[in-house]
């Protein structure tokens, strides 16, 4: 029987560069992955935090349309009543029902410019998220580019790029 050498050719050994870009590749991508995660989390969050104030301005507006048919109410108690020992405290009683609402509706307003400032925050921080993201990804595309072209300036732009894009995303811990 004749024998059949194959010869296996392992370009590993040529490239010790390529163990050492591989690396980097891993690294950026387990940054981007976290980068995305926590892109994600501030865009469901400002989501959030913009229906909840939503739902407050709801709220304040209800609380003004009864505070103002309260007045409107007393109103015609007063112009239309011909006794007042009659209608006096129907009167009063919208009126003291109209200063409640009046009340309920500043503190209700309150509530909900805290919401919208949370959104507001929430949409800033995902939008560095974002701009890391994006830098992450564009380091990533860069580094893997040495594998196809074995020129060394691809990984160096692309961990720069990197390393931008993961300053960008941890610079929302300190905002």
């Amino acid at each position: 029987m004749a024998e059949i050498e194959i010869h296996h050719e392992h370009g590993h050994d040529d490239d010790p560069l390529a163990k050492r870009v591989g690396l980097v590749v891993g690294l950026i991508g387990v940054a981007l992955a976290v980068t995305t995660i926590a892109s994600h989390r501030e865009h469901t969050a400002a989501v959030i935090h913009r229906t909840e104030a939503n739902d407050e301005w709801a709220y304040y507006q209800a609380k003004k349309i009864r505070e103002h048919t309260s007045e409107v109410g007393a109103q015609v108690v007063r112009a239309l009543g011909t006794d007042p020992s009659k209608t006096d405290a129907a009167a009063t009683a919208l009126d003291s029902a109209r200063a409640k609402y009046q009340g309920d509706a500043k503190e209700i307003e309150k509530q909900a410019k805290e919401r919208m400032q949370e959104s507001e925050r929430a949409e800033f921080l995902a939008l560095r998220f974002d701009l890391g993201e994006g830098f992450l990804e564009l380091g990533l595309v860069l580094t893997s580019l040495y594998f196809l072209g074995r020129q060394k300036l691809f990984p160096l732009a692309g961990a720069l790029t990197a390393i931008a894009g993961a300053l960008v995303a941890a610079s929302t811990f300190f905002t």
